[in-house]
């Protein structure tokens, strides 16, 4: 999909993509290139929310994240709302 992490896994959440927890970290795995879109307050610590999905399906969820899709190998972004800009260092 253009303008957005391109294709592939993406791990998230039962809460980001279930219940609507706003997505507030997002890392791009090093090791495996593969993107996690988390809310990262309270969804993490479950393993059992976790859920396997492709990058479309976050982002049909959160639109938004195209705003991170250029996010390189090894980072991480993180914003404290929905209306916050991502900030972005390495993990």
């Amino acid at each position: 999909m253009s303008g957005s992490p391109h294709g592939g896994i993406a791990i998230t959440t039962r809460q980001v993509l279930r219940d609507g927890w706003p997505i507030l970290l997002v890392t791009h795995d090093a090791d495996d290139g593969a993107w996690q879109f988390v809310n990262g307050h309270g969804d993490t610590e479950d393993t059992a929310s976790a859920m396997v999905v492709g990058v479309e399906t976050v982002s049909s969820v959160d639109p938004t994240i195209v705003e991170v899709a250029d996010l390189p190998l090894g980072w991480r972004a993180w914003r404290a709302s929905p209306n916050d800009p991502w900030q972005r260092a390495p993990r």
